[in-house]
């Protein structure tokens, strides 16, 4: 039998006595166990939107960058490039 062990962190905050109330309210209607169940699942959920889409700009960026540096500085046809555009230019010159 395979058994991991997981490694645990304790996080705290402290918050107005209201607030925690509220968390515990909404933890409650949300059928979570408890507020702790509650808190790590919200801040997990949130923390991979986040992440997500911080990871979507950069690729965003990076291919951006990728894109205009290839319009920009447009390497030469290799000698397969040259041969498919001479393949299909007879392609098209039969097909007439």
């Amino acid at each position: 039998m395979n058994t991991t062990t997981v490694e645990h962190a304790r996080f705290d905050a402290r918050l107005p006595k209201e607030q925690k109330q509220f968390f515990e309210k909404a933890a409650f209607l949300g059928g979570y166990r408890n507020l702790t169940d509650f808190v790590v699942r919200v801040v997990q959920e949130k923390a991979k939107e986040i992440v997500k889409e911080r990871e979507q700009l950069i690729a965003s960026e990076r291919d951006s960058e990728i894109f205009f540096n290839a319009i920009n500085n447009p390497q030469k046809p290799s000698e397969s490039l040259k041969n498919a555009l001479d393949d299909y230019n007879s392609f098209i010159a039969n097909a007439k």
